[in-house]
């Protein structure tokens, strides 16, 4: 055991169920707070929030083990690619925050009709379930290394500790603790890199030993790259936990401002954990990839340095599964329960519904977490089903003014189902399934819309129109 890191952790953990007390006793007294703040944040609470959800377990753990394995310095391009994507993004929503929605599908509800809000809220609390299921796992890994518990022990603390301050202080809990992880992220990594290079011998001596080709910029391939870039911009316009901070900030200018500087600050420490996936396989070749990050944090730094890494580590896991966590919730309490279940809803009830849902959700994650699955992998695929089918109703039914509710719905399908298809196939000639399900789901919404201006249909309700 680790007692001087283990000090450090329990000390930002104690401090994250503090902030979700304030903010259940403070700020939280109605759905609309719980779900998305009230409306009230401000443009550092987004960018901060933003940063700390998009570098999570996947973009931590995952990319150290990437970095490890085949991908080399180059896996650091996961983050970058991200940041590069916030600012395409940032503009998509400008307009979404002018529909005045609670949550993602509410944006389209009006515009597409009940079919399309119902499946993309399906395929949103899938894709958000199997998010969360990636954070906890990256969250239990840690504990385990840091303790020297078992790991099924670190899931069921991790994800027992998420549940209660997601349930206390919803999403004003998730942005103000997202600011405190958002430090932890960067200082954590940047006051621990000096330390672990000087006690592996210095970069010289690890360049030594690292096999030909791993520092190679751009080993991951060009169209991976594009790949990523276009799976991130897609994902992000149709991510729940995304669009939240969006439809939570003050005004327009802000959601447009906050996505802008979050892809900044992503982009600050982009490289980081690839360079120590490569300490990693210097120092110590042979382990099990997933547990690269853990292992150089613990045995190449001292051990306070140690514990600001892995509370930063935490910091990202918690932050995305807190959001992921919610946003399942609030979809099912505001799109399913309450629009198709139950439409006299009141406010407490779909409070209370909201928070038993975090229950829920928590619950299946930590089972899935526990077969210890790829997170890259499974994270991935979830960006695909989430997005591939509803970015063109999303990005451009935000933005065009003639649209057909028989186009988002049909480009909702067809996407989702060339998605798929395109991942089973293995994703042949390098080209992604996010890429291959958009761009089928555009061109069905496209061809669509111009059929309905043949045929004379009457278009969507315009997005003035559209909203709670």
């Amino acid at each position: 055991m680790y007692v001087w890191a283990l000090i450090v952790v329990l000390a930002y953990l104690l401090l994250m169920l503090g902030v979700g007390f304030y903010a259940a006793r403070y700020k939280v007294k109605t759905a609309e707070d719980l779900v998305i703040a009230g409306r009230r944040v401000g443009l550092l609470f987004v960018a901060a929030s933003l940063s700390a959800n998009n570098i999570g377990g996947g973009s931590t753990v995952g990319v150290a083990a990437r970095a490890y394995g085949a991908w080399g310095l180059s896996a650091g391009w996961y983050i970058m690619t991200a940041g590069i994507a916030m600012i395409p993004v940032g503009y998509v929503f400008y307009y979404m925050r002018k529909t005045r929605a609670w949550t993602l599908p509410q944006v389209i509800s009006k515009r597409f009709g009940a079919p399309s809000h119902l499946t993309t809220s399906i395929l949103q609390m899938i894709s958000l379930t199997t998010l969360t299921a990636s954070q906890i796992l990256a969250s239990g890994t840690i504990f385990s290394a840091l303790t020297g518990l078992s790991f099924e022990t670190g899931v069921l603390l991790a994800t027992i500790i998420t549940i209660l301050y997601t349930i206390l202080g919803g999403l004003w809990a998730d942005v103000m603790t997202d600011f405190v992880q958002w430090l932890m992220i960067t200082l954590g990594m940047l006051v621990a890199i000096p330390f672990i290079l000087a006690n592996a011998g210095g970069w010289e001596s690890v360049v030594a030993r690292l096999p030909a080709g791993h520092l190679d910029f751009f080993k991951l391939g060009y169209n991976n790259i594009l790949n990523l870039t276009f799976m991130y911009i897609v994902s992000f316009i149709t991510g729940a936990e995304m669009a939240s901070r969006a439809l939570a900030s003050r005004d327009e200018k802000i959601a447009l401002k906050g996505s802008i500087l979050s892809g900044v600050l992503m982009g600050v420490y982009a490289f980081i954990p690839a360079l120590i996936g490569l300490i990693a396989l210097a120092e110590l070749p042979g382990i099990n990839a997933s547990e690269a990050y853990a292992k150089v944090m613990l045995g190449y730094a001292p051990e306070p340095v140690a514990g600001i890494a892995l509370a930063a580590i935490l910091a990202a896991t918690m932050s995305s599964a807190d959001s992921d966590m919610l946003g399942t919730a609030s979809i099912f309490a505001v799109d399913i329960w309450k629009r198709y279940i139950r439409k006299n809803a009141s406010n407490k009830e779909i409070l209370i519904l909201t928070r038993l849902g975090v229950v829920v959700v928590g619950v299946l994650a930590a089972s899935a977490a526990l077969t210890r699955f790829d997170i890259v992998t499974i994270n991935t695929f979830a960006f695909m089903l989430r997005s591939a089918g509803p970015f063109a109703p999303f990005a451009l039914g935000l933005i065009m003014k003639y649209v057909t509710k028989e186009a988002g719905i049909a480009a909702i399908i067809t996407g989702s189902i060339a998605g798929v298809y395109w991942r089973l196939a293995g994703q042949p000639y390098g080209i992604g399934d996010t890429v291959i399900g958009a761009l089928v789901g555009v061109i069905t919404f496209l061809v669509l819309i111009a059929i309905g201006k043949a045929l004379g249909r009457p278009p969507a309700p315009p997005l003035e129109e559209v909203g709670e």
